[in-house]
């Protein structure tokens, strides 16, 4: 049966364990927004309205609209990344483009906070 000070270090390194993870969710990778925001620029750009620019009928909305909207996290972003949403266009994207876009996305959405 392990002592008390066994004890208590363990709970202490998984308190900090625990910690670290909330504090990486929380902060971006700024590797990971870079990579994000070059995807997007590549393949989503020439669709979507770019800010300060006219929404018009044939334009998808700007990302500062997108990230604004009620109940767009993670999960809704990843989500939105794995189906076909026509009638935008599908590019197939690798998973690790699609997390980049996602943490890109994030990002935007805290800034604009």
């Amino acid at each position: 049966m392990p002592k008390f000070p066994e004890v208590a270090m363990l709970r202490l390194l998984i308190a900090g364990v625990m910690l670290t993870g909330s504090l990486s969710a929380a902060t971006a990778d700024p590797a990971a927004v870079a990579r994000g925001q070059a995807v997007v620029d590549e393949w989503c750009r020439d669709c979507h309205v770019r800010e300060g620019e006219k929404l018009t009928a044939d334009m998808a909305p700007p990302y500062s609209m997108i990230v604004g909207i009620e109940g767009r996290d993670r999960a809704w972003f990843e989500a939105f990344l794995e189906a076909d949403h026509f009638p935008m266009t599908t590019f197939r994207l690798f998973d690790h483009e699609k997390a980049d876009v996602v943490e890109w996305l994030l990002d935007l959405q805290k800034k604009d906070q």
